[in-house]
């Protein structure tokens, strides 16, 4: 027997580590995808209703791929009877058909979700959706769209995957590279969202960034020639070294000025200047590589002020080039701001304003609080925090905002310049 205490929080941690291999075993079964996530969430309700009557089970993973693999059978038996001429969207495969395969069910399903037949950014959300167990809100504020229309995009996806037919499993390797762009910004988003939550209490999702790293490292070693996968791959490992250190004891973000750079990984980072000199080596860099290239020179830097911004300002002009982004103009600004100074780098904000997509960003409001502050004009400092807090979803980076906010004050730029909040994730 087991409390319901015990067997949500059992239900909420296999959800957390356990979602895309119920859901890739679940696939290999489902007439559709939409089945297979139907059989996943009936598994994980049965958990819910008997894991108190009956226990939980030593391996809960286990378990809810038993009852996810049952339930997604019998969904394609009706569908059979139901339409015996149509063909199967996903067939049970044959064992042979795994011989020399990718040695992990997610990237099958990564790869299905991310087919040429549906638009890139219904391949990124709906791999969001599926693979990693994402609510459609969640999703939603990774793409910075309202939720209705991730969830309709989200349905229309869905619906294109099953009227195509498209195949479970990993392209030929002819027909990878027009798929990789979709698959690399999967495991980039989905790293994204770990390393920085969208909302709730914590800052940090530690198991979808482990799953991020590990789908990088499976993407490194699937295509090792590939220079955008050795990119996104020293991307990962560089940003994630500084995690240790990325939070105080009550769980609120300790930005990079203030971070104790002793406990950063360095087994990580040197990993990950590996992985970046090989992207470099196999080609001319892309918008991975260049992004992993910036967090090389944070993570090089011995002191915050050490930090070489001048060629972090370079790194971003280079990355607008290859991947023309409001949020790369938003973080180039940022950079302008310590490398020219705060005046040119709000002059760079102010041209922003008026960009859609960053109209509800919270980082951008920050971001203008912070040269602000260094400008020593705390009123307008201190309405565009008021301006961030109703934008930031995430308790965490509130209380961080509520704080500075607490504790702003007139003050010579030069003694803010020591603590400046970047306004981006990827500087923390």
């Amino acid at each position: 027997m087991a409390t319901s205490a015990e067997v949500a929080a059992a239900v909420s941690a296999a959800h957390r580590r356990e979602w895309a291999f119920v859901l890739a075993a679940a696939a290999r079964l489902a007439p559709d995808l939409g089945a297979a996530e139907e059989a996943v969430q009936d598994a994980y309700a049965s958990a819910l209703a008997t894991w108190g009557e009956r226990g939980i089970p030593v391996s809960p993973g286990a378990w809810l791929t038993t009852a996810a693999r049952r339930r997604a059978l019998d969904l394609r038996r009706r569908a059979v009877v139901a339409e015996r001429a149509l063909p199967q969207l996903l067939p049970e495969p044959d064992p042979a058909d795994d011989r020399g395969a990718v040695p992990d069910d997610r990237l099958r399903l990564i790869f299905t979700c991310c087919h040429p037949a549906l638009a890139e950014e219904a391949r990124v959300a709906l791999t969001l959706r599926l693979v990693c167990g994402l609510s459609t809100a969640d999703v939603a504020r990774a793409f910075l769209v309202a939720e209705p229309t991730m969830a309709a995009r989200i349905t229309r996806a869905k619906k294109k995957v099953a009227a195509a037919c498209i195949p479970y499993r990993v392209p030929e390797p002819d027909d990878l590279p027009e798929r990789l762009q979709s698959v690399l910004s999967v495991v980039h988003l989905v790293y994204t969202t770990g390393h920085t939550a969208p909302d709730g209490e914590g800052l940090l999702r530690r198991s979808l960034s482990e799953r991020a790293l590990e789908l990088a490292l499976l993407l490194r070693a699937l295509l090792p020639r590939e220079p955008e996968v050795a990119g996104l791959l020293a991307l990962v490992l560089l940003t994630d070294a500084r995690r240790p250190a990325r939070v105080d004891p009550d769980g609120v973000p300790v930005l990079l000025p203030d971070q104790d750079r002793d406990v950063w990984d360095r087994e990580a980072i040197a990993a990950g200047l590996r992985a970046l000199a090989a992207a470099f080596e196999l080609g001319r860099p892309g918008r991975f590589t260049l992004m992993a290239a910036i967090a090389a020179v944070h993570d090089e830097a011995e002191t915050w002020a050490g930090t070489d911004w001048r060629q972090i300002r370079g790194l971003y002009d280079l990355l607008l080039d290859v991947w023309p982004s409001p949020i790369v103009a938003l973080n180039r600004a940022v950079a302008i701001g310590f490398a020219d100074g705060p005046a040119e780098g709000l002059e760079e904000l102010d041209r922003l304003a008026a960009e859609p997509v960053l109209a509800g960003y919270g980082y951008l409001a920050s971001a203008r609080a912070d040269l602000l502050t260094r400008l020593g004009r705390p009123t307008q400092a201190r309405a565009a925090y008021e301006e961030a807090l109703l934008l930031t979803g995430n308790a965490a980076e509130r209380r961080l905002l509520e704080r500075r906010l607490a504790a702003l004050r007139v003050v010579e730029p030069s003694a803010a310049a020591s603590r400046s909040y970047s306004g981006s994730r990827r500087a923390q």
